[in-house]
């Protein structure tokens, strides 16, 4: 978990939904290893989750907060790449955090 920085809020209510999935790639594109963006939505984003899981693999992680009829409230929590991944054309930009914009 997360304790060495605060989440960056990222409400999805507010945005077009024909926008939300973009704005969300780069917003979690701009963090850096060990940031977390706290996302808040009206309902629990499985197609999305499953978009993060395919172009991210591990290298974020998905844990809920809040999941009701209120809200749900999704922690996204960017990882360091692996020598691995690094190597395997996998996500990650040169100087640390997400770097998928190009892929």
């Amino acid at each position: 978990m997360n304790t060495a920085h605060t989440p960056f809020l990222f409400d999805a209510r507010g945005i077009a939904k024909r926008f939300r999935h973009a704005a969300i790639f780069g917003a979690l594109e701009s963090l850096g290893d060990g940031e977390t963006m706290r996302f808040v939505n009206d309902h629990d984003p499985q197609p999305l989750l499953e978009q993060l899981r395919q172009r991210y693999r591990n290298q974020v992680q998905i844990q809920y907060v809040q999941r009701d009829s209120e809200a749900v409230v999704i922690d996204f929590i960017v990882h360091p790449l692996s020598p691995e991944q690094a190597g395997g054309g996998a996500c990650g930009g040169g100087s640390g955090g997400c770097g998928c914009s190009g892929g």
